[in-house]
């Protein structure tokens, strides 16, 4: 029998760091070794996260190595700037200034101490493959770089699109001096890398348009049910839909609120974790008082429990001049495991409405319908006051195709079988 594949898996988002882009790694190094490879997992020691999450699980067959953190620490600059006038906004914004003239992002500092850690990994440890998953895109000159210095094979993992991310604001010349950046990494990536991953099938059609040099593959996320067991869903007395997850960029629940201020219907909309000050002060201004519930940032497993005792959740993706077509995150793929019906504000022609529709999942309206939005949600109100809103099993083959496992499966698959 031949020597195991030895993997490094190097990411910016792991335990104990929180928030959804942490799952897609997390599970990767999770279930990989099941699969005959040997996992590595490059990550910080303890940079400055937005959101910290110390109940999750760190997997204990794979092992796991630190390096220096070495960048700005994580803001949210819309909610310091918020309500800043005169010479305290003048302040807050040359004390972000760093960080916007960072290229490709703030986090490519991380590199300093991160290409030297992961040369040493690869050169002790005997690895054959490198896996890079972004955001944050600095990560894929690491990439590059380890590959030109040890000769190691390099697969690069993009979870969003490198060049045109559907929360950047383009109308920003900042942000469009970032994005002409954005587009070297990704000629570098397509370049260099021996294979590449995408998280949907829109990512992976923008990367093959560069004419990589490797394979392209869509490996999008997956349902982690085993993650609900245990949770139980208990009906309320009143209507309860959930958001979870933080508003950045151009995702906005104000026509959500909007539509439920106009609906008049006796329905309670809990948002679970970060909701900016301008969307707080958007729904006072609606009257919506105790149909508005805002839950703090929660650990992971405190999220899903909300998501499991609701009687339907509520997925937001911006239309975002066309780049929320291609969206499919990891959202989708967690409210499908939590089995509740799922109240689409989605490009109706967009990856993620077709994901729901299949599973047969929920109603799908335009993220800027408002009248759309407000017939969608009495809809499922009225099923639910009817005793029709049950949950939503997957088919059996539709849930054996998206469970997590399948989908490392496929990676495993393709890192195995690299030429």
């Amino acid at each position: 029998m031949g020597r195991r594949l030895k993997v490094l898996l190097v990411t910016l988002y792991f335990p104990p760091a929180g928030g959804g882009g942490v799952q897609r790694p997390l599970k990767i190094a999770a279930h990989l070794p099941a699969y005959g490879i040997e996992t590595h997992v490059l990550a910080p020691d303890d940079p400055p996260w937005v959101h910290r999450d110390e109940e999750l699980p760190v997997p204990t067959q794979a092992w796991v190595h630190r390096a220096r953190f070495v960048g700005p620490q994580a803001r949210r600059p819309a909610d310091e700037l918020h309500g800043a006038t005169g010479l305290e906004r003048a302040a807050t914004q040359l004390r972000l200034l760093g960080r916007r003239l960072l290229v490709p992002d703030e986090n490519v500092s991380w590199n300093l101490t991160a290409i030297p850690a992961a040369v040493r990994i690869v050169r002790e440890e005997g690895i054959d493959v490198l896996v890079t998953t972004s955001p944050p895109a600095s990560l894929h000159l690491l990439g590059a770089a380890v590959k030109r210095l040890t000769g190691v094979r390099w697969v690069a993992d993009l979870r969003d699109s490198i060049v045109a991310h559907p929360h950047r604001r383009a109308e920003s010349a900042a942000v469009r001096a970032k994005e002409r950046t954005a587009s070297a990494v990704a000629k570098l990536v397509a370049q260099s890398a021996d294979a590449i991953v995408a998280a949907s099938e829109s990512i992976a059609e923008e990367a093959r348009a560069l004419a990589p040099c490797g394979p392209v593959a869509t490996i999008p996320n997956g349902c982690d049910f085993d993650d609900f067991a245990g949770l139980e869903y208990r009906g309320g007395e009143r209507f309860r839909i959930t958001h979870a997850g933080s508003f950045f960029g151009k995702r906005t629940p104000c026509p959500f609120l909007t539509a439920l201020a106009e609906s008049r219907l006796d329905v309670v909309a809990r948002f679970v974790g970060d909701f900016r000050p301008a969307d707080r002060e958007w729904a006072q201004t609606l009257g919506l008082a105790d149909r508005l519930e805002i839950v703090p940032y929660s650990s992971h497993r405190r999220a899903l429990e909300l998501q499991r005792d609701s009687e339907a959740l509520l997925l937001l993706i911006p239309e975002a001049g066309g780049r929320g077509r291609g969206v499919l995150s990891g959202k989708v793929f967690e409210y499908l495991a939590a089995g509740r019906p799922i109240l689409a504000v989605v490009p109706p022609d967009g990856a993620a409405a077709g994901l729901v529709r299949e599973a047969g999942a929920g109603v799908v309206a335009a993220p800027d319908d408002v009248a759309g939005i407000r017939d969608a949600l009495a809809s499922l109100v009225a099923r639910w006051q009817a005793g029709e809103l049950d949950g939503v099993p997957l088919a059996p083959e539709l849930r054996d195709r998206l469970d997590r496992r399948a989908r490392t499966r496929e990676l495993a698959d393709l890192l195995l079988n690299l030429p």
